[in-house]
């Protein structure tokens, strides 16, 4: 069962203002990678179901975070459908992120009170999330579905819409910049962020202070943009 309520890990996710995103079948590896997270003031993180038993990787953090890390919010990412969602909710994930929108993975995340985040590539998508109850939609791929001028065009005439763009973002002032300036509620971090570079060489106070430069990034591009927090 979820540790955290949807509400909190929806305000968490906004206030945190960036989202790391992460998959490694390794469990220690895996566990070393959320302890890099909390260090540089990340405590809302996405493990991506990706590998063979993924699963169970997933079920070794969420049992370390509530011995160890208590206020990390762990989430699981790349889920297309309702069984999948289960495993990972009866594994204790506080929220889900898709690809795609699958009305299923909507109606199980309500009925357990789980956040639900599904990639979305249009305007009908979108609203067809929000009409399920989505409060942060996912843009996936951002960078290909049409970048910051995309999240912009949508929250014209939609200005309620919260979007987390997830792919072509990265940690460097002019990507966060453009996002922030579009509209995006929070951004989504794989790959540039946790870089494989950094995990192969075990570099794990690098990785901390990767986290934590990216986290500062973002609170100071809100600040020159007048957003409130």
């Amino acid at each position: 069962m979820a540790r955290h309520m949807r509400m909190e890990v929806l305000t968490a996710m906004y206030a945190q203002g960036v989202v790391p995103v992460f998959y490694n079948g390794e469990p220690e590896t895996a566990v070393h990678i959320i302890d890099a997270c909390v260090k540089g003031g990340a405590r809302v993180i996405e493990f991506t179901n990706r590998g063979d038993f993924a699963w169970q990787v997933f079920c070794e953090l969420s049992k370390y975070c509530g011995r160890k890390r208590p206020e990390v919010i762990l989430g699981v990412g790349s889920i297309i459908d309702a069984p999948t969602a289960a495993l990972y909710i009866g594994c204790g994930a506080d929220f889900v992120v898709g690809p795609i929108l699958n009305p299923e993975v909507a109606r199980l995340c309500n009925r357990r009170k789980i956040a639900y985040s599904p990639g979305c590539g249009s305007v009908s998508e979108i609203s067809a999330a929000e009409e399920l109850g989505v409060e942060i939609v996912k843009v996936f791929p951002g960078k290909e579905v049409g970048g910051p001028a995309f999240v912009k065009s949508v929250r014209g005439p939609m200005p309620w819409t919260r979007i987390m763009p997830t792919g072509g973002v990265e940690p460097t002032e002019a990507s966060v910049r453009s996002w922030l300036e579009a509209g995006a509620a929070c951004l989504g971090m794989g790959s540039n962020l946790i870089t494989k570079d950094l995990v192969d060489r075990k570099d794990w106070e690098g990785l901390a202070l990767q986290i934590a430069s990216c986290l500062e990034l973002v609170k100071g591009v809100r600040s020159g943009l007048g957003l409130v927090v």
